[in-house]
């Protein structure tokens, strides 16, 4: 049980790591949707497996294992060859638990890498995975579920990255700028002549207003490129309108 213990506390530690992934992306900009499935049922190198029983009579199992597979989706950093390290603390007596572990992608751009803790229910397995993606300066946060068996054989079957797992969607998070918003003049005054005029607008010096019927008849009167004005427009229900104009300016 001390050995269990100390697992326990290394699961810990990874949720702690999770978090704090999860929480250090203020600076990113970028918000994608994205999703993929895997399968990892081949394992690979040695298993460790460990049994005890609680004094309420319950087995508790310990595995450590990494198994490979592919990973396939239409975003290119979870399209690839795929290996999952796992540690997983099961009761077998009651069929829950705790995997956590590495889920790593070899995709074309390099490395998708992810840290994973999930609960384990009668041979299911959901929880949070993130890290970082293969393309350079993207983080990923997902949801993961998937069928799961402890051991050797065993591994991760019809599993899901977002894409309508148990837990809901995933996210790629990207570097960018926010452009700042234009300001938005409420009041705008021209001096000049007139270079366009009609019943429904009229421009000078560059500054384009729409024309209401009160004004119509005096903007149609005006001769284009002749006629000089002074000209005040408001910003009415989100239109530059005219609501002043004065002749011979």
């Amino acid at each position: 049980m001390k050995k269990l213990a100390l697992a326990a506390v290394g699961s810990a530690a990874l949720v702690t790591a999770g978090l704090a992934v999860a929480g250090g992306m203020d600076g990113y900009k970028s918000v994608t949707a994205v999703s993929g499935t895997f399968a990892a049922t081949t394992t690979s190198g040695k298993t460790d497996t460990r049994t005890c029983t609680t004094t309420d009579g319950k087995t508790i199992t310990a595995t450590r294992a990494t198994y490979t597979g592919t990973a396939s989706s239409g975003t290119a950093d979870l399209n690839g060859p795929v290996t999952i390290d796992t540690h997983s603390v099961i009761n077998t007596t009651d069929s829950v638990g705790e995997v956590d572990g590495r889920l790593s992608v070899a995709a074309a751009a390099g490395k998708t890498d992810l840290q994973f803790t999930g609960v384990y229910d009668h041979g299911n397995v959901a929880g949070l995975a993130t890290g970082r993606a293969a393309t350079h300066g993207v983080q990923l946060v997902a949801n993961l579920s998937a069928a799961f068996t402890a051991g050797s054989p065993g591994g991760f079957s019809s599993g899901k990255i977002g894409g309508g797992t148990s837990g809901g969607s995933a996210i790629e998070l990207g570097p960018g700028r926010c452009a700042p918003n234009k300001p938005v003049h409420e009041n705008a005054d021209a001096y000049g002549t007139v270079t366009a005029a009609s019943s429904t607008s009229i421009t000078v010096a560059g500054v384009t207003c729409a024309v209401p019927s009160t004004l119509s008849a005096a903007v149609v009167a005006l001769k284009p490129n002749v006629d000089r004005v002074h000209i005040r427009c408001s910003l009415l229900s989100g239109t530059l309108t005219l609501v002043k104009l004065d002749k011979g300016h």
